[in-house]
Formats: C-alpha cells, sequence, structure tokens
C-alpha cells in the first residue's frame, strides 16, 4: 500500500508539473537595440512585433499557450548583444530576435545557438547572418546582400540604362561593405562600369574629399551608388546635392528611414532609388491594407516606417513553425523553418537548410524618392546573384 501510495504520489507530481509547464506563457526573447545606432530599425520592428504578439494572443496563442515577448536594450552594441542573449536563455526565452545587423545581432545569436534555440533576425541582410558563420538555429527573415546588391544593379543597368557608376562604401560595419562588394560585382558582370570605388566612415560627417574627387573625374558616372546609413547618409546627400550635382542617387534598405526623408526634404529628395523589404501600402500587398487598420488601433497612428512589417513577420513566421514542429524545441522549430514556405507582408520568403547557409530566396522592394516622399516602383527578383 505504502509503495502504491508513493508511486501515485510522484504520478501526480509529474502530471502537475507537466500542466503547469503547459499553461506557463511561450517566451519569445528580443535583443532589439533601443538606443544607438541600429534603433531607427529596431524600434519600429518591437512594434510590428508587440501587434502580431497581440493578435496571436487573441487567437489562443502558439500550441494552445499564450505568447510573451520581453525586449532587452542590446543599445547597439555587441558586447550587450552577448550578455543580453544569455539573460534572455536564462529566463527560458525558446527563440530570441536579435538587433538586426550582423555584428550588432550576432552575438545574442551565438548565445541562441549554445542554448539549443532558434535565433531570427527580422532584417539582417549580410550573408554571414546564417547558419554557416552563426549555427544551424540562425535565419534572417531579409533577404540577403547579395539579392539587394543584384537588385539594385539590374534595375540601374537594365531597366534605366545606366551603365558608368561612382561608388561610396562606409566602412563602418560589414553591412554596407558586403552591399557595395555584391552590387559591384553584379554591375561588372551585366557589363557596367564602376569609375571609382571611394570610401568613407561612418561618424566622420565631412563629404568634402570624397565630392572633389566626384567633381575633379575626367569621366562622369550615369549615377552615383552610395552603401551607407543615418545620420550621416542624409549629410552625404545633401552635400552632393548642394554641390549642384543632380545625378541619379541609389543604396540599400538603410534609405528607408523617415529620419532621411526628412533630412533630404522635398529640395534634395529626388532622383534617389534603393531596394528594401516591403512597402506600407497595399499596392505592394494587399493583406497591408489591413495590418495597416490594425496597427492604427493598437498605436493610435499609421505605422511610418518600413520597418515594422518584418517586425510583425518575424513573430507569424514563429508561430507557424512552432505550430508544424508541434513544439518549442529549438532543433524541431528549425527544421520547420527550413522545410515550409511563408508568406509574410514583405513578400514570399523560402529558406535554404543549414549546409548552404539558411540563405532567404526573398525578392525586393524598388523605391524611389520623389520631393522626399518614397514611391513604390514594384518588386524585383534578380536574374542572377553573387556568390555569397
Amino acid at each position: 500500500i505504502i509503495t502504491l501510495l508513493v508511486i501515485a504520489s510522484v504520478l501526480l507530481t509529474a502530471c502537475g508539473g507537466a500542466q503547469k509547464e503547459a499553461e506557463k506563457p511561450i517566451l519569445i526573447g528580443g535583443a532589439l537595440a533601443l538606443t544607438g545606432i541600429n534603433a531607427y530599425v529596431d524600434e519600429p520592428a518591437l512594434r510590428g512585433i508587440q501587434l502580431a504578439v497581440d493578435e496571436l494572443n487573441a487567437k489562443g496563442g502558439i500550441l494552445g499557450r499564450k505568447v510573451e515577448f520581453v525586449n532587452l536594450d542590446s543599445k547597439s552594441d555587441p558586447v550587450t548583444s552577448a550578455n543580453v542573449g544569455a539573460q534572455l536563455v536564462e529566463r527560458g526565452a525558446v527563440a530570441i530576435i536579435p538587433a538586426a545587423d550582423f555584428d550588432m545581432g550576432g552575438p545574442a545569436c551565438r548565445e541562441a545557438q549554445k542554448a539549443g534555440i532558434v535565433c531570427i533576425s527580422t532584417t539582417a541582410s549580410s550573408p554571414l547572418f546564417g547558419s554557416k558563420a552563426l549555427g544551424d538555429k540562425v535565419f534572417t527573415l531579409s533577404m540577403w546582400n547579395t539579392t539587394m546588391g543584384a537588385a539594385t544593379a539590374e534595375y540601374a543597368f537594365k531597366e534605366k540604362g545606366w551603365t558608368k557608376v561612382w561608388v561610396v562604401t562606409d566602412t563602418f560595419i560589414d553591412y554596407t561593405k558586403s552591399l557595395s562588394r555584391y552590387f559591384i560585382e553584379q554591375f561588372e558582370t551585366l557589363g557596367g562600369t564602376v569609375l571609382f570605388e571611394d570610401t568613407y566612415t561612418q561618424g566622420a560627417q565631412d563629404f568634402s574629399a570624397q565630392l572633389a574627387r566626384i567633381q575633379a573625374s575626367a569621366e562622369k558616372p550615369d549615377f552615383i551608388y552610395i552603401s551607407s546609413y543615418m545620420p550621416d547618409l542624409g549629410t552625404i546627400i545633401r552635400t552632393i546635392r548642394e554641390a549642384g550635382i543632380d545625378l541619379p542617387i541609389v543604396g540599400g534598405d538603410t534609405y528607408d528611414d523617415p529620419g532621411l526623408f526628412e533630412a533630404v526634404g522635398p529640395d534634395y529628395g529626388n532622383e534617389i532609388y534603393f531596394d528594401t523589404h516591403g512597402f506600407l501600402s497595399p499596392e505592394s500587398n494587399p493583406r497591408v491594407a489591413d495590418f495597416i487598420e490594425a496597427y492604427k488601433k493598437k498605436f493610435g497612428k499609421d505605422p511610418e516606417a518600413v520597418w515594422i512589417m518584418p517586425g510583425y513577420d518575424v513573430i507569424y513566421v514563429l508561430a507557424q513553425a512552432m505550430e508544424k514542429a508541434g513544439t518549442t524545441d529549438g532543433a524541431a522549430v528549425a527544421k520547420a523553418m527550413e522545410e515550409m514556405e511563408f508568406d509574410c507582408l514583405t513578400g514570399h520568403l523560402d529558406w535554404s537548410d543549414a549546409a548552404s547557409g539558411h540563405e532567404p530566396t526573398k525578392a525586393a522592394a524598388m523605391v524611389k524618392l520623389v520631393a522626399g516622399k518614397p514611391q513604390f516602383l514594384g518588386w524585383v527578383t534578380p536574374e542572377t546573384l553573387p556568390e555569397p
């Protein structure tokens, strides 16, 4: 009798523990940077995440459990990113969404990888942000810079007929360096000519030397490709325009920044082209209309930055993968993410397997500034891609 009572007690304790575990919220951790140079991307993404979590919980959560999202500010700093990642693992996070950059988000993903949980970025686009450099449970929702660089190269060469370019590369982080590299490779493959590749370092706030070289060039480019980001990107473009140079300016997703639109304004915000992750209008995706209404209901205003949408998408990608896997186990969720395809606000997404880097197959949204206001030109899928 005593033995049976002991067995019954153990079984009841185990069942009670399992029941309590099943009732606990699923914790998704954020290591987004809400301060520092990456905040312009991560802070809007956080609002998209919060909206998606609210919607999921209203529908019953994931696997019948409520979802909890906790963000710890990684401060656009690699060391803080690693520390925050470790803290989220200790708190019991089953997945981590890091800062959207390899240099600033990669350290948090390394902590997630060590713990055996998925780490997925909203918009980190360096090919280093994948399974080869960071581990088999690491993904990015973004197209890689191979796609981003190739898309603008093909658009410039094939659609606009521009054959000569002057390139300016911000050497501060891997994102800006690799974006220029892939743009140049694709442009030259198509038959274009790079007249000169100049460099700039974020924080210099002085573009006079580079401007002088452009002005002194014996052969004039058809356009200027600038791989940089705010706040210095606004200074660079204004310096060029104030010097009377009205050549088209082309770049990547960092141009999709309300701060840049304001900095260039209607006077200098023309003939500027860039590719990015989506567009806040139903013309890019019919589902965006419902998203905008839901966002306005929660936050009391229109969404002002495209970065909100990848934040929203990343939660739904995790939710769908966990539902398919039937568990929050990192290995099972990563496998589901590899096997599935996703229809996101920011476009159709399909990842390769871990052996080939979790390379994302995704189109780029092409945008043009007219009087400082973005206009959607369409989705672009490059016919070929440079090797990552």
